[in-house]
């Protein structure tokens, strides 16, 4: 855990109120999360693991290399937050991916689920595109979307009620690269 002066440093002078979720707990959770994911599916079978970005990225990267069977990755970017704390109930989708889904077992990859927007926009489009399956895992849950799609099939945290910055979370573009999760 950083010390009062670390954490200053690390966050340009910005206060956090406090660190959510540490370093130690974010990588012992995604270890189990890849463990179960690997288990969850036939070795024969495709696995595309499809991360939403940007803030994914991070979560993504660790998780996949705790699935240890053959899969492929692909990325997709949608955006509903702008500079604000709070999502804009838009979701535009800036990339899609490249990969065929047709046919093949699809994990969609989220930071954290907070009003259920672009998750309640993005799964609709995923299965029109027949995906053998297509399951949810996501790293944090606010529990506050009035009513997903699809709830996450693989959780890391029950996350608080707070904005939260770091592993690739982020406010305004910054704190993506702290190595942990602080509430801002």
């Amino acid at each position: 855990m950083p010390n009062t002066a670390e954490l200053i440093a690390r966050t340009g002078g910005q206060t956090v109120r406090r660190i959510v979720f540490s370093e130690e707990e974010i990588a012992r959770r995604v270890a189990e999360m890849g463990r179960d994911i690997t288990g969850a599916f036939p070795l024969d079978e495709d696995l595309l693991v499809l991360g939403l970005l940007k803030g994914s990225f991070i979560f993504l990267a660790d998780l996949v290399r705790h699935i240890t069977r053959p899969l492929h990755v692909d990325f997709l970017v949608a955006a509903s937050y702008g500079a604000g704390t709070v999502s804009t109930g838009e979701v535009r989708l800036v990339y899609d991916p490249e990969a065929s889904i047709a046919g093949r077992n699809v994990i969609l990859v989220e930071d954290i689920i907070d009003s259920g927007t672009t998750i309640n926009r993005l799964i609709p489009l995923l299965e029109q595109r027949r995906p053998r399956t297509l399951e949810l895992c996501a790293l944090l849950h606010k529990r506050i979307a009035p009513a997903l799609v699809k709830e996450p099939r693989w959780l890391g945290f029950h996350a608080p009620r707070e904005f939260l910055i770091g592993y690739g979370l982020d406010h305004s573009e910054n704190f993506r690269n702290l190595p942990f999760i602080a509430s801002l």
